[in-house]
């Protein structure tokens, strides 16, 4: 699989998301690929960071590619692995064009917020416009730092349910400290000690709906 973790809105957790699927496959065996596509380079950071604190835990490859080469390196280095995931910046950018046009699943982290929610149309359209090089594309939207209370979960879910482009996973990340708390160590949440039950349980359910969804598909 190709996994792009993309939007249009920044801050909304496509980093995060990145590099926490990316390890879970790599603890499962596969070869993967991380891709930062995003101009911070956190993915990059973060990867260096984990390989020099934590040189036994299961590895990954990670490469920062920009504009185009997103597209003609990754479809050379593909082959070479089990599965692919590319953080892409916050942006419509070409880094994330470049990567659509090859991707088989894009996953777009929604905040639940008036602001970010307000980017769901741009969001579809791109998807939309992108589908007219990649029509095998599929596009999954998810809550990302959700409240513990309140209505602002419901209501944003429900506005996320709105359209047909983006479908939506009914798998939250709770707004927790454990996923800031393993990215300072270099560690996905599920390798974090002490071990946060609900943030593990959270990302192993988004991890299985898109793996799940995919692979059923196919």
């Amino acid at each position: 699989m190709i996994l792009v973790a993309g939007g249009i809105k920044g801050g909304s957790g496509k980093t995060t998301t990145a590099v926490n699927i990316a390890i879970l496959r790599a603890s499962q065996g596969k070869d993967v690929l991380l891709v930062d596509a995003d101009d911070q380079e956190t993915s990059a950071d973060f990867t260096a960071l984990r390989t020099e604190e934590h040189p036994d835990a299961p590895g990954y490859t990670c490469v920062k590619l920009t504009g185009p080469a997103v597209r003609t390196e990754v479809l050379r280095l593909a082959e070479r692995f089990d599965d692919v995931v590319i953080d892409t910046g916050g942006r419509d950018t070409s880094s994330q064009r470049a990567a659509l046009a090859i991707a088989d699943v894009l996953l777009i982290p929604f905040v639940p917020r008036s602001f970010d929610l307000w980017s769901l149309e741009k969001a579809a359209g791109l998807v939309d416009e992108m589908r007219t090089v990649n029509p095998d594309l599929r596009a999954h939207c998810f809550l990302n730092r959700s409240d513990p209370r309140g209505t602002d979960n419901a209501e944003a879910a429900e506005i996320l349910r709105e359209t047909d482009t983006v479908t939506f996973l009914d798998t939250p990340l709770g707004s927790r400290k454990a996923f800031s708390n393993a990215a300072a160590q270099g560690l996905a949440v599920t390798e974090l000690k002490p071990r946060d039950p609900k943030a593990v349980d959270e990302l192993t359910a988004l991890y299985r709906a898109v793996f799940d969804t995919y692979l059923i598909s196919d």
